[in-house]
């Protein structure tokens, strides 16, 4: 795992800037202490990291389960109470990871899930404007659509100006200097950012026009001494243990957490440079360990995270140090260094956000999904459409409502695959036959299937009686490729236009012209 530190350890300083405000501003909007969202990303790095077996997926609090978190904490009366759903929470998803649910995940077609990213890229955005302008109003108002427009009204000039630089140095360093030398790989443009924008404020703090106000920078509890730092923890209250409404609300926690974890976890891996593939029952099984410990000490419900995942991989995460680094830097921060991140203008991490959400909503996507054809693009617009203008479940509802559709439209019957096993010349030979028509309800068993391959082995695929083929399936054969390449597995295609080994593009190779 420390083979390549040189490349998580810069990754984990990246995730650390980006999950500090995330965590703070996810506890402000869940109506609880501003500490538990920090305690909850802690333990969703060095806990969940630890036991997932994700390489480049990070934990913590998230967005999408806040308004449940406000209802929870309204409706039970207190956040001790609370505190005992998040335990029992916890204790579902163990049991979830141990029933092996983790297959759910798979049955999400890659439209949904690229709707997802989407539409979540947009929300970052749309939410980062009153930070990165230092809108000057209730601090509330900056999680709601009316706050957004009311910060063009009330522009603080040093916020502004702070993140404008900070947006240069995060663009130059992306698209230039990380060409130019090594250094600049090793020294993250954010980190860089974060110094200017402490630097920027330190120098300008008696200034007239471009002071920052203290509203705009990060707040982290400075605890004075170690018992205050204690006394920051809350526990759970078992009062409540024979109470139906909390048994509802720890089911709801653990349903709503595992959906978005398996979605996350599926968005993540088709993110993942090496198109490594994440054992989602242990997932399971770590995230609900994670919420278990959070819940114990007074953190939020934690499921893996998308925005700080794309982070991770963007600024070269490898391997699980990562995530757990990033846990190991948040935990040394509000012990050692709480005054100086509350030197920290929100303005440029907002900077930060608005380039993540940029990278998972390109414009280039939306024409992407188009030429793919309305079987594709329609579920993928619904999705970001519902993410915008409703929120992450009912967009991933509406788009998965919209596929199953269209599949039904399409019409499918027995979307099965069949396989055998050969011995050649010392060289095992697997071959299998895709049935007439093959949709996203086989990916999970096409995965299983293709991750089983030893190295040195054959692989021989026989599409010609093959008449529709997902583009869901291509792409998992597109991402298999590279890693066939690293286990040295050849791989041979029989179509109706041929035999041809190892396809440099499967897109291609299964494009069937069109018939009067």
């Amino acid at each position: 795992m420390f083979k390549q530190l040189k490349s998580d350890l810069p990754a984990s300083v990246v995730v650390f800037f980006v999950a500090l405000p995330l965590c703070l501003g996810i506890a402000l909007a869940s109506g609880a202490p501003l500490f538990s969202g920090l305690i909850a990303g802690i333990v969703g790095g060095i806990v969940v990291g630890a036991i997932s077996g994700s390489n480049v997926g990070v934990s913590g609090p998230a967005a999408g389960l806040a308004a449940i978190v406000l209802a929870a904490i309204a409706s039970l009366g207190s956040y001790q109470d609370f505190l005992l759903a998040v335990v029992l929470a916890g204790a579902m998803q163990i049991l979830f990871g141990v029933l092996r649910a983790g297959i759910i995940g798979y049955y999400f077609p890659s439209s949904v899930i690229k709707g997802m990213l989407t539409g979540i890229g947009i929300i970052i955005i749309i939410k980062q404007i009153p930070h990165f302008f230092g809108y000057d109003g209730n601090i509330g108002d900056i999680y709601s659509l009316e706050g957004i427009g009311n910060a063009f009204n009330s522009i603080s000039v040093g916020a502004t100006l702070i993140a404008l630089i900070g947006m240069g140095i995060l663009v130059l360093w992306d698209s230039v200097l990380t060409k130019k030398s090594k250094i600049f790989r090793l020294i993250q443009g954010p980190l860089v950012a974060v110094v200017v924008g402490i630097v920027f404020f330190l120098l300008t703090r008696d200034s007239a026009m471009f002071a920052i106000d203290e509203k705009f920078l990060v707040n982290v509890p400075v605890p004075d001494s170690f018992d205050s730092f204690i006394g920051q923890f809350t526990f759970p209250s078992f009062k409540l243990i024979g109470s139906a409404e909390i048994w509802v609300t720890a089911f709801t926690i653990a349903l709503v957490a595992s959906l978005e974890t398996l979605l996350c976890v599926e968005a993540t891996d088709k993110l993942d440079p090496h198109k490594r593939t994440t054992p989602t029952n242990r997932e399971l099984f770590a995230q609900g360990t994670g919420n278990l410990i959070s819940g114990f000490i007074g953190g939020l419900p934690i499921t893996q995270v998308i925005v700080r995942s794309s982070a991770n991989i963007q600024s070269g995460g490898q391997t699980k140090l990562s995530a757990i680094l990033h846990g190991f830097l948040l935990l040394i921060s509000v012990i050692i260094i709480p005054t100086i991140l509350n030197y920290i203008p929100l303005s440029v991490l907002a900077a930060v956000l608005f380039l993540v959400g940029y990278k998972l909503a390109k414009p280039q996507l939306f024409v992407q999904m188009y030429k793919a054809g309305w079987k594709q693009f329609v579920p993928f617009m619904v999705t970001v459409v519902g993410i915008i203008f409703g929120d992450l479940l009912v967009g991933i509802a509406m788009g998965l409502l919209v596929g199953i559709c269209v599949i039904l439209i399409k019409s499918y019957q027995n979307s099965y695959f069949l396989h055998k096993e050969d011995v050649e010349n010392g060289q095992k030979t697997v071959k299998m036959r895709l049935a007439e028509e093959v949709t996203f309800i086989n990916k999970g068993a096409i995965i299983k299937e293709l991750n089983r391959l030893e190295e040195n082995s054959n692989l021989i695929m026989d599409v010609s009686k093959t008449h529709y083929l997902d583009s869901d399936i291509i792409e998992i054969l597109d991402d298999f490729r590279i890693k066939a390449e690293e286990k040295n597995i050849n791989i041979k295609i029989i179509s109706q236009r041929g035999t041809v080994d190892n396809p440099p593009s499967y897109q291609q190779f299964f494009m069937r012209p069109k018939t009067a």
